[in-house]
Formats: C-alpha cells, sequence, structure tokens
C-alpha cells in the first residue's frame, strides 16, 4: 500500500489566542519545495502551545485528502491543505485508521504513528464552524500525529509507502474513540507508545474498572 504527499504545510502567520499561550500556530498553508525534517518536526514550522502540540510524539501532524474531501462536502467549501492545521495533506492513506507505530516511508524521510488529534476549542474558532469540537469527534477522522525515526527531507510529491504494522492492529481511530477496551489492552502491548498515549489509555481502563 503507498500514499502520496499532496502538500507541506508551514505556519503562515501565529495568530491571536484567548487561551494562556496568547498566540496559536493553526494557520499553515502550503510551500513548495523540499522541508528539513528532524526529530522534533519541520524545521521551519513552529508550534505555540507547547503543553498540548509538538514534541518528539507529535511532531509532525498528518491529514488525508479523503477525509478533508468528505468535510469540504458537508460543510459546503473549501478545505484547503493547512485548513486542519496539518503539516502533511496525503492522499492514497486512511490516515485515522493507520495502526499505531505503523512506520511510513518517505523518500529519504521515516515516520511513525503515534496518536490522534485531539479538537480544541482554538480548533474551534479557527474553522467558524458552529459545534466543530463535537462534530468533528463524532465523524472521529482525526488524522494522525507521527514521530520522525529517520530524519531527512519532505516535498510534494514524495510516496509513502507503509513499511512495519504492528501485529496489534489498533488505530488512531480505536484509541480516539476508546470504546473498544479489549483494543486498548491489545495496543497496551505496543513498545513504541508515548508516555501520553500509556497515560490515556491507564485513565480510560481505569474509569471502566479495568485497573
Amino acid at each position: 500500500m503507498s500514499g502520496r504527499v499532496d502538500a507541506v504545510c508551514i505556519v503562515h502567520a501565529d495568530l491571536p489566542s484567548p487561551r494562556p499561550v496568547g498566540v496559536t500556530s493553526i494557520d499553515k498553508r502550503p510551500r513548495p519545495g523540499r522541508h528539513a525534517v528532524d526529530p522534533m518536526g519541520l524545521v521551519d514550522d513552529h508550534v505555540c502551545d507547547t503543553d498540548h502540540h509538538g514534541g518528539v510524539d507529535q511532531a509532525v501532524y498528518a491529514y488525508a485528502e479523503e477525509e478533508a474531501a468528505r468535510w469540504s462536502s458537508e460543510i459546503e467549501k473549501p478545505v484547503p491543505a493547512g485548513w486542519f492545521g496539518e503539516n502533511l495533506r496525503v492522499s492514497g492513506i486512511a490516515v485515522t485508521d493507520a495502526v499505531i507505530g505503523q512506520r511510513w516511508h518517505l523518500d529519504n524521510v521515516v515516520l511513525e504513528v503515534t496518536a490522534p488529534r485531539i479538537p480544541c476549542a482554538t480548533f474551534q474558532r479557527w474553522t467558524d464552524e458552529e459545534h466543530w469540537v463535537r462534530r468533528f469527534t463524532l465523524r472521529s477522522d482525526v488524522g494522525a500525529y507521527l514521530r520522525v525515526v529517520e530524519p531527512g527531507t519532505i516535498g510534494a510529491g514524495d510516496t509513502i509507502d507503509i513499511g512495519y504494522t504492528p501485529e496489534h492492529g489498533v488505530t488512531v481511530r480505536d484509541l480516539f474513540v476508546g470504546t473498544d477496551l479489549d483494543r486498548l489492552i491489545r495496543l497496551e502491548t505496543e513498545p513504541s507508545l508515548s508516555a501520553k498515549v500509556r497515560g490515556k489509555i491507564s485513565h480510560i481502563l481505569e474509569r471502566a474498572g479495568k485497573r
């Protein structure tokens, strides 16, 4: 299975935000050429709210063109690359249904699927869509965060080949929805899980009386 990088998106401008940080870097737009990637993500990009975004386990955020097209049809307006605050708009891969721990081999970069994107009030304000967080959550087409396993450069047109995929089979969507406890217990065997994801799983299982 393979896909394609349709666009690489970088912060266009930081915008004012009422959250404690005071600014947000959600306004990302496509940039031409090739872009250096290191363990913290795209070198030319940045995040403002470092408590909730960025870091080695959320270095790159990808969103699928196919999922974006469904939203565009529903809200009846274009959702160009970067509209979701994503770094990579990709096609040919069901991003939200990628397996946690799966590796994506691009032209000279290797990425590893780590976690779902959690919608927030900043995202709501950016889209200017009524009840957006609830709608986004119910649809659960949330895209995926990835860590950088092998740094290099990324550009639009890069092929994405799916490499190693863990046998547990638990997807980004499974983790985001969090209702199938057996699958979450199975996911705990994945050695690449970030501390944040392990904590999320433990919290869900404790609330369900499985701990």
